[in-house]
């Protein structure tokens, strides 16, 4: 199960970008988007919930996960490591995010700034995104972070994944496309955080990456516990019901 959310986000906030390749966001400086951020008047916690010679600028309102208390990701994640950091522009872009920036600590490459150094072996393995959305204010923002899992390139596809699941949810109308992203819009000065859409894989009580055999496997219970005719919620019945479509619509 992945843990990423958008901010009010990961465990996945709403976060980092850039390639040479048709990635503008990542042309940007270290003093461009702190400059940025400080203009949307974003709260981060400066990079003091992180140790390390590159210190994650961390979302002041999402709590980080004790050291102590990270996991290897329990899921199959066969991707190369570029395509990990890769992967997580692209679903943050198809999902209609403009900007994106990615951050971890550690070096990393000068000409893919969304790339994390593959020698790097951070104290810190956590990832963070911050983005702004199509056709909004400037003042916008938003974040998604994850740092439940033991090395970078887990955390990143984790975001990866939690984007594309929202996106197909939106898709297929298990949630709005403003409810879902309003779980990554970043709280102003003195708001609260809003609360997150559960993910279809959630519903259902799969991984992120399950397979379709394990999908409809956790379906066909679900199904059975939720109808109306066994004393289940018609409203978590539906949501079940939606939540296979969305899954098995890749």
């Amino acid at each position: 199960m992945s843990n990423a959310r958008f901010v009010p986000a990961s465990r996945l906030y709403d976060v980092h970008s850039g390639t040479t390749i048709e990635h503008p966001a990542v042309q940007a400086s270290d003093d461009d988007v702190r400059r940025a951020l400080e203009e949307r008047e974003i709260r981060t916690d400066g990079g003091h919930s992180s140790s390390g010679p590159k210190n994650i600028d961390w979302p002041e309102h999402l709590e980080r996960t004790p050291a102590e208390d990270r996991t290897d990701y329990p899921g199959n994640i066969t991707v190369l490591y570029r395509d990990a950091f890769d992967s997580v522009i692209d679903e943050l872009e198809r999902w209609g995010a403009t900007d994106v920036r990615l951050e971890s600590e550690g070096p990393h490459y000068v000409d893919e700034p969304h790339i994390p150094h593959k020698t790097n072996d951070p104290d810190d393995p956590g990832v963070v995104t911050y983005f702004r959305r199509e056709g909004e204010h400037a003042d916008d923002a938003y974040a998604i972070a994850c740092d439940s899992w033991s090395t970078q390139l887990e955390n990143a596809r984790s975001i990866a994944l939690y984007a594309r699941r929202m996106r197909l949810a939106e898709r297929c109308g298990v949630a709005t496309f403003e409810s879902t992203f309003a779980t990554a819009r970043l709280p102003a000065a003195e708001s609260e955080p809003v609360a997150a859409t559960v993910p279809p894989h959630e519903i259902l009580g799969v991984d992120p990456d399950a397979t379709d055999g394990e999908i409809l496997e956790a379906f066909r219970e679900r199904v059975q516990e939720t109808h109306p005719d066994h004393g289940g919620d018609r409203d978590e019945h539906k949501r079940v019901l939606e939540a296979r479509e969305v899954l098995l619509d890749e």
